[in-house]
């Protein structure tokens, strides 16, 4: 699962790195502490040009009446995606990349209190999630339109299978061009866990544990 997330490099080094042109209502970054249901920058290709753009993180189906009409998706699961109908069709034809610096994940100790864990790339370069989007718009008391997108997840190895069973999928530089349809069909096999070393992870302060926590110290490793 992934359900937060940070993003702290500035959206002109992201836009270099994903040779993209950024729009200009992109959030704004740093942040450190990354909910659902709030804008996301996105990496799309349309046209032979990539875009970032924002888009609303809790992917939205066509048929749903107001953005709360079902459960909130923002998470799809590799193993199912392309035959869910909520997303197949997005999985067939709007993937897109979330780029983030790290996402959070908790265990639990022997209390149950909740422990909070950041993970980021062991050789600090961006992650790149995998993920798929959709359009939506309604009218009346509830308006609201534009894209919305979900981060698909695989079943966790190795590092991470240590405190969750879930990670996001983390594509590779060289992977970036076939997940956004750039190179033709057959992106599936890119749903898969990183490598053994790709991710490492420690221990920050139940601060983040509240959605309403920001700030720098949210990524600090603390001991225990």
């Amino acid at each position: 699962m992934c359900g937060r997330f940070a993003i702290t490099l500035p959206d002109e080094a992201v836009a270099q790195l994903f040779d993209a042109l950024p729009s200009n209502d992109l959030p704004e970054v740093p942040r450190y502490n990354v909910c659902p249901t709030t804008p996301v920058a996105t990496v799309t290709s349309a046209e032979g040009a990539r875009r970032l753009r924002p888009m609303r993180w809790g992917f939205i189906p066509h048929w749903y009446k107001s953005p709360t009409d079902g459960p909130l998706l923002i998470n799809a699961r590799a193993e199912t995606v392309a035959e869910k109908p909520a997303f197949r069709t997005a999985c067939r034809e709007r993937r897109c990349i979330v780029p983030a610096s790290g996402f959070y994940e908790w265990t639990k100790d022997a209390e149950g209190n909740r422990l909070p864990w950041y993970i980021t790339r062991a050789d600090g370069a961006p992650m790149a999630f995998a993920a798929i989007w959709q359009d939506w718009s309604r009218e009346g008391e509830d308006k609201m339109e534009g894209p919305t997108c979900a981060i698909v997840t695989c079943a966790a190895t190795h590092e991470m299978a240590e405190i969750h069973h879930r990670t996001p999928v983390i594509l590779e530089k060289g992977d970036w061009a076939k997940w956004l349809g750039e190179e033709g069909k057959g992106a599936a096999p890119l749903m898969q866990p990183p490598e053994p070393g790709t991710v490492r992870m420690w221990r920050v302060a139940p601060a983040v544990n509240s959605n309403r926590a920001t700030g720098e110290a949210l990524i600090a490793p603390i001991k225990g």
